[in-house]
Order: C-alpha cells, then sequence, then structure tokens
C-alpha cells in the first residue's frame, strides 16, 4: 500500500524523495525547471498526493511504499574533480566514481573545489543533507592547509576574529599550528559554514597563498588515514547515526 502524504512546502518534499539538497533543487525551482500539475513552480507552492511535478520535463514519483534506508558514502576526492554533476567544460565530476543508486540520487554534502582534495560525504537523504550543510547547524569543518611562508600571530588572529569577505564575514573557529619545512607552512584550520573557496579567501585576506587544501573532517567524521584518493566507501550504522544526530535527525533514517 502507498502512503497518502500530507501537503508541504515543494522543496521538502523533493529533497526528501532524495531528489536532491534544499539548496538544489531551490535553485531548480528559480532556473525555472520544475512545473507542478504543468505550471512553472515557485518557491512557495505547496504539493500532495494528488500533483504531479516534472523536473527538466521528467515526472518524478512522489509516492513510495517505503522511503528508502539513509546512505551515507564517503569520497576520498583528487585534484582536478570538481563538485557538479556535469561540466561544461567536459571535466571529470565527483559523481563519476560513485555507485549507481536503485532509487534516488547522491546527493553531496558541501563542496571542495577543483583543486582542493579530501573528505566529500554523499547521501540519498535530502533533508538529511540541507541540515549538515546549513550554516545555522554550525557543523564544523576541518582543513589541513599548506601555506607559503609561516602566518604573523597577529594575522592568526585576524583570522580567529573574523574578517569580512565580498560575501560577509567569515573566520576560522580554530587554528592549529602543525609546523613544516622550508618555505612552506601547515595549519589545521576549522569553519562552521561553506562559503565558497572560503579557507582559501581567509589566507588570502592576509596575504598569503595556500598551496595545498584538503578536508579532514566533517562533523564527527575523520577521513581515514588509510584511504587514498580516488577511493569511495559506505559509513557503517555507528558513523551514519552520528551524523543523523549532528543533524538533529536522531531515530530517523
Amino acid at each position: 500500500m502507498k502512503h497518502t502524504l500530507p501537503a508541504e512546502r515543494i522543496q521538502k518534499r523533493l529533497a526528501g524523495a532524495g531528489l536532491g539538497s534544499r539548496r538544489e533543487i531551490e535553485q531548480w525551482i528559480r532556473a525555472g525547471r520544475v512545473k507542478v500539475n504543468g505550471r512553472v513552480a515557485t518557491l512557495g507552492d505547496r504539493i500532495g498526493a494528488g500533483d504531479r511535478v516534472r523536473i527538466d520535463g521528467r515526472e518524478v514519483p512522489l509516492q513510495q511504499k517505503t522511503p528508502p534506508a539513509t546512505r551515507l558514502l564517503a569520497y576520498y576526492k583528487p585534484a582536478g574533480e570538481v563538485c557538479s554533476r556535469r561540466d561544461e567544460k567536459g571535466r571529470r565530476t565527483v559523481f563519476d566514481s560513485l555507485p549507481r543508486l536503485k532509487r534516488g540520487r547522491w546527493i553531496n554534502i558541501g563542496r571542495l573545489d577543483i583543486n582542493s582534495i579530501g573528505l566529500l560525504l554523499f547521501t540519498n537523504n535530502g533533508e538529511l543533507a540541507n541540515r549538515l550543510m546549513h550554516p545555522a547547524r554550525q557543523v564544523e569543518r576541518e582543513y589541513a592547509v599548506r601555506i607559503h611562508g609561516e602566518a604573523a600571530p597577529e594575522q592568526l588572529q585576524r583570522l580567529r576574529d573574523g574578517v569580512r569577505l565580498e560575501d560577509g564575514m567569515a573566520r576560522f573557529t580554530d587554528i592549529v599550528d602543525s609546523g613544516g619545512r622550508g618555505s612552506n607552512h601547515w595549519y589545521h584550520v576549522v569553519i562552521m559554514e561553506g562559503k565558497n573557496r572560503e579557507v582559501r579567501r581567509l589566507w588570502e585576506s592576509q596575504g598569503l597563498t595556500v598551496s595545498r587544501l584538503m578536508r579532514v573532517r566533517y562533523g564527527p567524521y575523520i577521513l581515514p588515514r588509510r584511504k587514498k584518493p580516488g577511493e569511495f566507501w559506505d559509513l557503517d550504522e555507528a558513523q551514519v547515526q552520528a551524523l543523523m544526530e549532528e543533524a538533529g535527525l536522531t531515530g530517523q533514517g
């Protein structure tokens, strides 16, 4: 028997069906790619069991016998891959390496720029992805960063206090000096939101150039040392539950 679901906001319903994160679906709606009952959708629309939804002309199922179990996949992103489903320049994307899902689609939790490496998380649960990325949740992202030269104490303090970037204030909530040799120096830094190229731009605001950037942790999940670029793996039940708790979705999945 199919569940009859109550009417709710279109982006929440489509995210719950595993079609994308709320943020991604909102972008589709703004671009006019989503139609409800033959008309272009708006962000304020609510949809219910009898509504027909099409994305890019293809009808999407809203009724499912049972929701798919939440999966979380970790991927060690190598340099040179872009965090999008398709790339206009024909470059390899992070989705090219992932296993196929029988139901729903993989949703990336956060992004890394083409030159950055390290931990990326993917899920089939749109609500989980949305919550883990939302600035209000204050989910920590930790990076290992190599810069040319060594930052002065006053520069590090400014990075902790906050720097005004073109899209608002940003700061590192933690900075750990990890040493280095010659002209290169390593730091571990933590941010609480994922603005575009935020880590690089913060260092650049102090006249310092990042030569290597690697995400090593997202929330409670740490990139295992034994993994290599290009590898992906499923998180186990305890790791999934820890991220669900981080998102405030305890007991769901």
